[in-house]
């Protein structure tokens, strides 16, 4: 059965930040799922709660998963978001993970910290978009710049989705993760702050640091990314093919 792709965006973005890679997997016949998380895209008029944006990611996957094996991607908030869901309590249908620029605790200092500066940043007039786009045209390519805004940006939801990601077990979560996981980290990501702890309690996972890249890594080299993704596809396609009963 082919792998099925299913995408989870960061915050304050949406699925269009997959744009990418969504052309990337429809060029290799691989089915793709990218949602948009409560609060997020095209359900910016919702709010923003743990519980739903984890039956959110739930629903997609259980659908995927009746048509072949499930490859769950997240970057940023999605990363821990896929994270604390693969490493739940009960085994959710998903047979690799790919958890991208999120190697952090949303906790303490560090998660305090953040929201301070997204409050500050918030707090500016239009609440900082200026800086968002000097940002992004510096860093972002053109011709992916503007996967990252296209579905809107849910500033208004920050605040609430990083106080919602205190509640989350991470550390819990990647003791019980058990299948193929990645950890895809941009060079000079900020979200790198724990990797060495992540990688202690995931010890199967595959670390892979793309150079020359920050947060967004996704948008900044799309083409390393999607090869990530061939990398998975392939780890799975194979794990599954040991698996057959010979014939």
């Amino acid at each position: 059965m082919t792998v099925q792709i299913v995408l989870v965006h960061g915050i304050r973005t949406s699925a269009t930040m997959w744009r990418s890679q969504l052309a990337y997997l429809e060029s290799i016949d691989v089915p793709a799922t990218a949602i948009d998380l409560p609060g997020h895209g095209a359900r910016m008029d919702e709010d923003f709660t743990l519980h739903e944006a984890l039956h959110t990611i739930d629903v997609a996957v259980r659908a995927a998963s009746e048509n072949g094996p499930v490859l769950l991607v997240g970057h940023s908030m999605g990363g821990l978001l896929t994270l604390a869901y693969t490493g739940g309590e009960q085994r959710p249908p998903v047979a690799g993970l790919i958890a991208a620029s999120c190697t952090a605790l949303p906790r303490g200092a560090a998660l305090a910290a953040y929201r301070a500066i997204a409050g500050a940043v918030n707090s500016l007039p239009d609440r900082g978009m200026w800086l968002t786009d000097r940002i992004l045209t510096a860093t972002i390519p053109p011709d992916t710049r503007g996967d990252y805004a296209a579905g809107g940006y849910a500033l208004h939801m920050q605040d609430r989705a990083l106080r919602s990601l205190a509640g989350v077990d991470i550390a819990t979560a990647l003791a019980r993760i058990a299948i193929p996981l990645w950890f895809v980290n941009g060079q000079f990501d900020q979200l790198r702050v724990n990797e060495s702890l992540f990688r202690r309690l995931a010890p199967q996972a595959e670390l892979i640091l793309v150079p020359r890249t920050t947060h967004l890594i996704t948008n900044m080299r799309p083409r390393v990314f999607n090869a990530v993704l061939r990398l998975a596809i392939a780890t799975i396609e194979a794990g599954a093919s040991s698996a057959s009963p010979p014939r």
